[in-house]
Order: C-alpha cells, then sequence, then structure tokens
C-alpha cells in the first residue's frame, strides 16, 4: 500500500474529514515519526510495532559490478520490530 492509496482508504472510511486534511493527518504522522527517529529516539505503536534506529559499523563491501573491495563507511539504519499483536494477526 503507497501512501496515497493509505490516505484514499482513510478518506473512505472517514468521510466527515476532508481528503486534504487526512492527507495532512497522515503526512504530520510519517514526519513526527521520522523527526523521532532523526533524534535517536525509539517510535512504538502499541500492537503494531517500534521503530528504532540501529548503527551498522564501517566495513568493506564489494562493487557487484566490477568486484572491487569498496570502504563503506558507519551509518545509521531505520530499524523496524513488529508488534505482538500484528504478528499473530499475520500467521492466523
Amino acid at each position: 500500500m503507497t501512501k496515497s492509496e493509505l490516505i484514499a482508504r482513510l478518506a473512505e472510511a472517514n468521510p466527515h474529514l476532508f481528503q486534504r486534511d487526512v492527507e495532512r493527518i497522515v503526512s504530520t504522522i510519517f514526519d513526527e515519526i521520522s523527526n523521532a527517529l532523526a533524534r535517536g529516539d525509539r517510535v512504538e505503536l502499541r500492537g503494531f510495532g517500534a521503530f528504532s534506529v540501529k548503527r551498522r559499523d564501517a566495513r568493506v563491501g564489494r562493487n557487484p559490478r566490477t568486484g572491487e573491495a569498496v570502504k563503506v563507511e558507519s551509518k545509521y539504519v531505520p530499524f523496524f520490530k513488529t508488534g505482538k499483536l500484528l504478528r499473530d494477526k499475520l500467521n492466523t
């Protein structure tokens, strides 16, 4: 599901809201999650899952086209761990 599909479904489920308001709400939620992760915070949505940031150490990688060794800097990557309710729903 894309962001625009999510907005369309939420707008259909809530006909009392304008689509532009639903779009603003969804964008605000995503922005707040992104900002929290950028600060290094953890975002937990009970029953759905938790977003966090993990650090990957520097390493030597390979260029898949040439096979040449390439130095990869350390970096931070987003990580998502599913909540129990979501896991149970997926595995029923």
